[in-house]
């Protein structure tokens, strides 16, 4: 069954009306759903609702049918910055964390990033990766859309670290530990991966992060790709938090 994020739904009222036109032209256009259709709507606080298709005009009318039970949230909410690519789309990026259950995901600048964003054209990859997190969402049908931030340096991500009760940097020099040993026993409410580029983080970058908290680890003998890597780390950590 089809879902769809309207961040202010309301299902109290026994109507939805869904006013955005890219979204009632993908519901009339792109999935070709009719009246009578059943569909998921969830708003920002993760609330769920069946919904029946009453009109298609410009504006699709929905008839509330029943609330629907949240699922269970994520153990642990993890925050990746990931350095932008030079080659590999920061666009599957995104949609590959949404669908591992990813609560925020941070464009990242360090030293040896090559694709550099700022102002107007940094504002509209973010609206951009923005809407991929949501149709993202949609499709895997979590409870909730992460947010993407504009592209920070390493030393922005830095000064918001303290936040975070476990912080992770896979890299390829130096004392590091496995993933497992990392996490150890422990049960952890918020997790920051910091994923870097092509030619690994600098020497000085590392330091750094390790001054502020973070525990180098390792991802085993291969070199990845930096959508590998992002991919790689997320995904062993919702499988861990949910053994």
């Amino acid at each position: 069954m089809h879902s769809f994020f309207l961040p202010s739904a309301k299902f109290t009222g026994g109507k939805i009306i869904i006013k955005d036109p890219g979204q009632a032209h993908h519901i009339k256009r792109v999935l070709r759903l009719k009246e009578g259709n059943e569909i998921i709507i969830f708003n920002r606080e993760g609330e769920k609702g069946l919904c029946v298709i009453a009109s298609l005009d410009d504006e699709v009318a929905l008839e509330i049918k029943s609330r629907l039970e949240r699922k269970g949230k994520s153990k642990a909410g993890i925050t990746v910055a990931c350095a932008i690519p030079k080659k590999a789309k920061f666009d599957d990026i995104v949609d590959k964390l949404t669908q591992l259950g990813a609560s925020r995901i941070i464009p990242l600048l360090t030293e040896r990033v090559i694709v550099k964003l700022q102002g107007d054209k940094a504002d509209c990859k973010r609206e951009r990766w923005q809407k991929i997190a949501c149709f993202s969402s949609e499709q895997s049908q979590r409870n909730s859309v992460p947010q993407v931030d504009l592209p920070k340096r390493l030393t922005e991500v830095l000064k918001i670290s303290g936040e975070f009760d476990l912080k992770l940097i896979p890299t390829l020099e130096g004392k590091r530990k496995s993933l497992p040993e990392a996490l150890g026993e422990n049960r952890f409410r918020n997790i920051l991966i910091l994923i870097g580029p092509e030619g690994d983080f600098t020497p000085a970058e590392v330091r750094q992060a390790i001054g502020c908290g973070f525990t180098p680890v390792s991802l085993g003998n291969e070199v990845l790709r930096v959508d590998t890597a992002a991919i790689a780390v997320t995904g062993f950590i919702k499988l861990y938090e949910n053994s």
